[in-house]
């Protein structure tokens, strides 16, 4: 079999490969897509770091490719979709990187307080100035850290050696968790109003971008600091921009950006500004430790073993996985799905199978929920090997539940998912062979396909409330694909469920939920 090596993958991590009896190992320094799509043909295997991009036209041509190894986490350079469709697995290297992301974040977070790029850029130019570069200890002051994952936790327990009080924003971890990190929970908007440095540690998705924005700031101390290592876009560039120019923010540092490279920010211009070429994982050490990890895991791989961290493909028997397999793309987008509507911090999901799901092992079903529910929410990359790891640790208790009992379909997946402040309830099934739909929510009927972008409305059953829902989201020319309106009594609580072309702005979603009837309004992206 053979292997090919890209992007300056570090040699030493290769040792597994070379070490492995029947594997040859071809390493080049870069080639262009049309390069690749010549000569993939010929390998088994391919690993790469983030200056490849693996298309859907690379794979096409890759006749005998088992596996796509990413030296890193982010597999956003892999078209994991196309792969999947191949049957190819993609894996990575989730954890390689985590203590040099932490130190990153610290060593931002000590060059605010102590303004030392500014100092040796004075001392360079010839000039002796003390005076101007008084810093603060981060003895006693309080660091607001949002986002309590891998990575922040690991932020956490270094700047308490620091002796800073840490206090955290995670729905998604409970209390005894952070309690044993030494760290307080507390709501967004408390960690804004109490944190003298803040750092965030999430990934992007739609509910974290502009996190940080204008409201945000207005909410934090005069004087606060601001550090972003985690990814471009959870902090609002220009809300920043008016917060320095207005001095609310006395200093940020950030090694990440909306839009990639940047030389040329508008924040350059402030002298308490620091940043960074996107750093985070660029030490010695840590790509050596992600690309031992992935070298393993491709062996492993080419060798059909169990593999570690796989990105899209769960590691069952074929002989399970071809009777679940058309359920597996069904149950995550109903983790999706569910993850997007509950509120509140979420401390159970159960999984129920009926009807002839009920006689098979649909442990990788559930773990294909908690894929979609933990996807959603978390910085770290979930695959179906750390879903349920990664859901304990956040103090979710995971129920798998069979009923053999007849059932209204030939085969039903329901999930339920209760949090401090509510319980919301799915149910899916697939009709024929690829045919997904949401036939449930809350015991409501309704008949939805999972996919694109959605809006959930829960509202009372009464009349001028469709046609008004229908006339905002139209104002702002968007095409609503699917309508779907369940209700047990007439007159009591329904819910409305739309498939729409794209997603509908903020403000929109704000004026539909002050429409008389309607008790709110959750914006789904599957």
């Amino acid at each position: 079999m053979k292997v090919l090596v890209l992007d300056g993958v570090e040699e030493e991590g290769l040792k597994a490969l070379r070490q492995e009896p029947g594997i040859q190992v071809d390493v080049k320094d870069k080639m262009s897509e049309d390069e690749l799509v010549a000569a993939i043909g010929d390998y088994d295997g391919i690993i790469v770091r983030s200056a490849t991009k693996v298309t859907a036209r690379i794979i096409e041509k890759a006749a005998r490719l088992k596996v796509v190894g990413r030296a890193g986490v982010g597999v956003d350079n892999i078209d994991v979709p196309a792969a999947t469709a191949r049957g190819i697995l993609v894996v990575n290297a989730p954890e390689g990187n985590t203590l040099a992301v932490a130190e990153h974040t610290i060593a931002m977070m000590l060059s605010l307080a102590r303004n030392i790029p500014q100092a040796n850029a004075s001392l360079r130019a010839g000039k002796w100035d003390k005076k101007s570069f008084m810093g603060v200890e981060l003895r006693g002051k309080v660091l607001g850290v949002i986002g309590l994952g891998r990575i922040g936790s690991a932020v956490a327990k270094r700047a308490q050696g620091m002796e800073m009080k840490v206090v955290a924003y995670d729905p998604y971890i409970n209390e005894e968790k952070a309690g044993l990190l030494g760290v307080t929970l507390l709501s967004l908007e408390e960690l804004l109003k109490q944190a003298d440095f803040i750092t965030v540690h999430l990934p992007l998705t739609r509910e974290s971008k502009y996190m940080l924005g204008e409201k945000a700031f207005s909410l934090m101390k005069d004087g606060v600091r601001i550090i972003n290592c985690a990814r471009g876009g959870v902090v609002d560039e220009q809300a920043l921009y008016n917060a320095m120019k207005s001095g609310k923010v006395a200093g940020a540092a950030l090694d990440v950006f909306e839009k990639e490279p940047n030389t040329d920010s508008p924040l350059f211009e402030f002298k308490n500004f620091i940043a960074t070429p996107h750093l985070g994982a660029s030490t010695q050490e840590a790509q050596l430790s992600v690309a031992t990890d992935v070298a393993r895991e491709v062996v492993a791989a080419l060798k059909g073993e169990l593999v570690k961290n796989a990105v899209n493909i769960p590691s069952v028997s074929p002989k399970v996985l071809a009777v679940i397999k058309p359920y597996l793309s069904l149950a995550e987008k109903m983790g999706k799905f569910a993850a997007q509507v509950i509120c509140g911090r979420v401390n159970k999901i159960e999984a129920t199978y009926s009807g002839d799901l009920a006689g098979q092992e649909v442990s990788p079903l559930t773990t294909a929920i908690l894929k979609g529910f933990l996807d959603s929410i978390l910085q770290e990359m979930v695959n179906f090997v750390n879903a349920p790891l990664l859901a304990k640790k956040r103090g979710i208790n995971v129920i798998q539940r069979q009923e053999t009992e007849e059932a209204d379909y030939a085969n039903l997946i329901t999930v339920k998912v209760k949090s401090d402040q509510e319980e919301i309830s799915v149910a899916g099934t697939i009709f024929g062979k690829v045919d997904q739909r949401i036939v449930s929510i809350d015991g409501y009927h309704v008949d939805a396909v999972p996919e694109g972008h959605m809006l959930y409305i829960p509202h009372i059953d009464k009349p001028r409330i469709i046609g008004p829902v229908g006339n905002l989201i139209g104002t702002h020319n968007i095409n609503i694909s699917g309508m779907q309106v369940g209700r047990k009594v007439i007159g009591g609580k329904a819910v409305m469920l739309l498939n729409i072309d794209s997603p509908v702005p903020e403000e929109t979603m704000a004026e539909i939920a002050k429409i008389d009837g309607v008790l709110g309004v959750k914006s789904v992206s599957i």
